[in-house]
């Protein structure tokens, strides 16, 4: 019987591929032919030169076409006979989508290699497939990450010189400013420092709901193994992708799918002590005609860290300086094609993370006496069907669809001794859904290629449930939705083929998009881009646009509160010892959309002549309108600072400050003593509120250097980033430095990488650098310095016996031990470092086992 069954597939299969070769043989004895007369050149210049002169559209990932080079080509020829000729020594072959022609890798590459070559690519930085990106876009592979010892995406995101781990991260103590918070162990992406609610992270391509009170998303969620690549468009991006896009767009894409098995796990430990952590992870998936699927699951765990445990920390004793984290997570992507035309795909997210904190209740940090304990259990997820259709002339049409949600619950217990005495209960319940119908294809043809555009409509809905226990007046439950349309162009003006003097390739973009928040507004958004290439070695890229951010649910919904507390506490001096002040703080509905104008330019060179070479060199301007902020970020300095004089009411009647505490959801008295409205001396007012234009401007610095040494690859890279980062809060006031200030970004941060691999080996030696800041809390300015991390990793693969794939890794991060500068604190619960931008671990030492099937 198997016989038989294995005569009769062997017979179809020859049928229908005799079927499918008849039609083959009777297009190419048809096929229209052009005259060609090219000279050797790069295989990218000279593919671009062939789809010009054809008409047709050739497609091919970069990452292949790069650093190859291509032979002449002359004599009268199909397309296909052309793409086939300039390939022939290159080890790329091509197939057909329609009359498309995709360029793809040979059996050897990696899967990432052959994803990649993959139609349905997902980019960052247009809605059009293919087109030129006028912005600088970071690229960082999983590959490379691993291999430079980095092995979560929370580890990731943190060594990005272009983001900032103030915002909502994992680690930010107490008192480090109002927009800086720890919810739940989330690690966000902060481009430049703009809030975690300014730069807008996707799952390829698709948003996701929102983290705790904050408009984030926890990227730590994502096993690293499920991940393809991560693309950073560090610039105003709201034109092509809508609100929380004006520091720019992160994109975690993800594999579209794994052929085989594959195990890692790992195990770290600080050799200062008190810190120790480790993962597991598992890898999985199946590829088939037409379809495949990857399913990834990551285990991961750290322990807590006190303050008692590190020398800059352990005057404040008691303190959770880096809370413990425990975390399951669950990635899967799979796509089929339904028909020859018709592609079906999902990406489907599960996580699951636990901490707790622990802070002192009494100033001598003694743990025993009293405590406040909040654990918290985190609970994600996410689910992003997709339908996409081709359809001649090259265009593609797509219905995708978004459904996400994550549960973030806590109870945090004061305890006298081992007694719980109070207790209070909290819960942040956000949803995110959305639809979207896009697409995208040729308009029409210009001598130097086709006109391409992008359509696209849909619509989105927020909701945020924060409960802090029924009836609970502080409780917030609110939705936000939004309509949108948007249009993009492709217009390429001069291509190679060409050959105009001085003009290599000139290539222009341009997008719109409509949004409308119903009861809160409507913008419209542009975006312009150009590109110019003199040579084929340097292309000269601009690019302007203005940007958005709509409030967010808790900007305008949080409860209102008030805060009794001695006036010292707001930096008031000579007053009565009894004197006292009332801080506000809480939601309002009325703040309007941030706005913001976006500008940058750079230069690519990557001179042919040195093969394996590219360096980006970009510089960014951002003016940011209408800033939504609490305008006051350390209340220590409320009376202390004068900028601060118009958020400030001296003197205020008895009966206002009695109707004020009589509103507040919540009212706190921190004084010890009954409330007399008769010694409050200043209202502090720090409600949300439009208050504050930002200038942001800088300069970025990539390079990428890759190039035969002995039997493997040596590779370079460096990213390095200035940042320049002014506030005003009402017109009228001083110009305020917001970079290189304590709990802010600095100037200088940086990350330059060396390493050299081969088939079994692979070595790399990484160093950041995050630069000094100043503080000026007090009338004595102090520098606090910046920090130095020696990152060395090595990776060896088993390539005989029985233990063939076994891979063994050994990574000493942050080798020379470097600490952060110990800081003034008021409180015994402030932070004693600066924990938004520099690490407490010291030097962490980590094993790890990886195999493969």
């Amino acid at each position: 019987m198997r016989s038989s069954n294995a005569r009769r597939l062997t017979f179809l299969l020859c049928l229908a591929t005799a079927s499918s070769l008849t039609p083959a043989i009777s297009r190419a004895q048809n096929l229209p032919r052009q005259d060609y007369d090219l000279p050797a050149q790069s295989l990218e210049d000279a593919l671009d030169a062939v789809s010009t002169r054809s008409g047709r559209s050739i497609g091919a990932p970069s990452a292949i076409l790069q650093w190859r080079s291509a032979p002449a080509l002359k004599g009268s020829l199909s397309a296909e006979e052309a793409v086939a000729t300039l390939l022939a020594q290159s080890g790329l072959s091509y197939r057909l989508e329609g009359s498309a022609i995709i360029i793809e890798g040979p059996d050897k590459l990696s899967p990432a290699q052959r994803e990649e070559a993959d139609p349905l690519l997902v980019v960052t930085g247009s809605r059009i497939r293919g087109a030129p990106i006028a912005s600088p876009v970071i690229r960082l592979e999983r590959d490379n990450l691993v291999r430079s010892g980095q092995t979560s995406l929370a580890d990731v995101v943190r060594n990005i010189p272009q983001n900032y781990s103030g915002g909502l991260n994992h680690g930010v103590g107490f008192n480090t400013g109002s927009n800086n918070i720890d919810t739940g162990g989330a690690s966000t992406i902060n481009l430049r420092g703009l809030g975690s609610d300014a730069t807008l992270t996707l799952l390829n391509g698709h948003r996701l709901a929102y983290n705790g009170s904050r408009q984030g998303i926890d990227v730590s969620a994502i096993p690293l193994g499920a991940v393809e690549r991560i693309e950073i468009v560090a610039d105003g991006a709201s034109a092509l992708y809508g609100s929380d896009a004006v520091a720019g767009v992160a994109n975690i894409i993800l594999r579209r799918d794994y052929d085989g098995l594959r195990f890692d796990l790992e195990g770290g430990l600080a050799t200062q002590g008190g810190y120790s952590r480790q993962r597991y992870g598992a890898t999985t998936g199946q590829r088939w005609e037409g379809g495949g699927f990857m399913a990834s699951f990551e285990y991961a765990r750290s322990s807590l860290l006190m303050s008692d445990e590190r020398d800059f920390a352990d005057s404040r004793p008691g303190v959770s300086i880096l809370p413990p984290l425990e975390h399951h997570a669950v990635a899967v992507a799979g796509h089929q094609d339904l028909t020859s035309n018709l592609h079906f795909s999902a990406d489907l997210l599960y996580d699951r993370r636990t901490t707790h904190t622990v802070q002192p209740g009494n100033p001598a940090g003694d743990l025993s006496i009293s405590r406040y304990i909040q654990p918290s259990v985190t609970r994600s997820f996410a689910i992003a069907p997709a339908l996409t259709l081709d359809l001649p002339g090259q265009w593609h049409v797509g219905l995708s669809g978004v459904y996400g949600d994550e549960k973030l619950t806590s109870r945090n217990t004061y305890y006298v001794g081992d007694t719980p005495v109070a207790s209070a209960q909290l819960c942040y319940c956000n949803e995110g859904q959305s639809v979207e119908l896009a697409a995208d294809g040729d308009l029409f043809h210009l001598p130097a290629g086709a006109v391409r555009v992008a359509l696209g409509t849909g619509f989105r809905r927020n909701l945020l449930d924060g409960n802090q226990g029924p009836g609970n007046v502080a409780n917030v439950y609110a939705v936000q939705k939004s309509y949108y349309g948007y249009g993009e162009l492709s217009l390429p003006f001069v291509s190679p083929a060409m050959e105009w003097a001085g003009i290599h390739r000139l290539s222009a973009s341009a997008a719109l998009r409509y949004e409308d928040y119903p009861g809160i507004g409507d913008v419209l958004t542009p975006k312009l881009g150009l590109i110019y290439a003199p040579s084929r070695a340097i292309e000269v890229k601009a690019s302007w646009g203005r940007s958005f951010r709509a409030p967010t649910l808790m900007q305008q919904h949080q409860a209102q509160t008030a805060s009794l507390a001695a006036i010292s506490a707001f930096g008031g001096t000579g007053y009565g010892a009894d004197a006292t002040g009332l801080l506000l703080s809480g939601g309002n509905p009325e703040v309007t959309p941030e706005k913001a104008r976006s500008w940058t330019l750079g230069v690519d060179i990557h001179p042919p002549e040195l093969a394996g070479l590219r360096l980006q060199l970009s510089y960014f301007n951002t003016r940011y309108q209408d800033r939504i902020v609490t305008p006051i970020a350390l209340s220590s300095q409320s009376l202390r600072d004068p900028v601060y004089a118009d958020f400030i009411t001296y003197d205020p009647a008895d009966a206002a400050v009695s109707a004020l505490i009589a509103q507040a959801a919540t009212f706190t008295n921190r004084t010890g003593s009954p409330v007399d409205p008769a010694k409050v001396v200043a209202i502090v007012n720090n409600r949300y509120t439009n208050a504050s234009s930002q200038a942001i401007e800088g300069v970025d610095m990539l390079a990428d250097y890759a190039r035969p040494l002995g039997s493997g690859t040596l590779n370079a890279s460096l990213n390095l980033s200035y940042l320049h980062f002014d506030q005003r809060f009402l017109p009228g006031q001083p110009v305020l430095p917001r970079s290189g200030q304590l709990f802010t970004p600095p100037h200088w941060r940086g990350r330059a990488s060396l390493g050299w691999l081969d088939k079994e080996l692979s070595l790399n030696a990484s160093l950041s650098y995050i630069g000094s800041v100043k503080d000026r809390r007090t009338n004595n300015v102090v520098t606090v310095d910046g920090m130095r991390s020696l990152d060395l990793t090595a990776r060896y693969t088993l390539s005989r016996g029985a233990l063939a794939g076994l891979e063994l890794g050994l990574s000493v991060n942050n080798a020379l031990d470097d600490r952060p500068t110990e800081i003034a604190s008021t409180s015994y619960i402030d932070s004693t470092y600066d924990s938004t931008n520099y690490a407490p671990i010291g030097r962490l030492i980590t094993l790890s086992l990886g195999m493969a099937w």
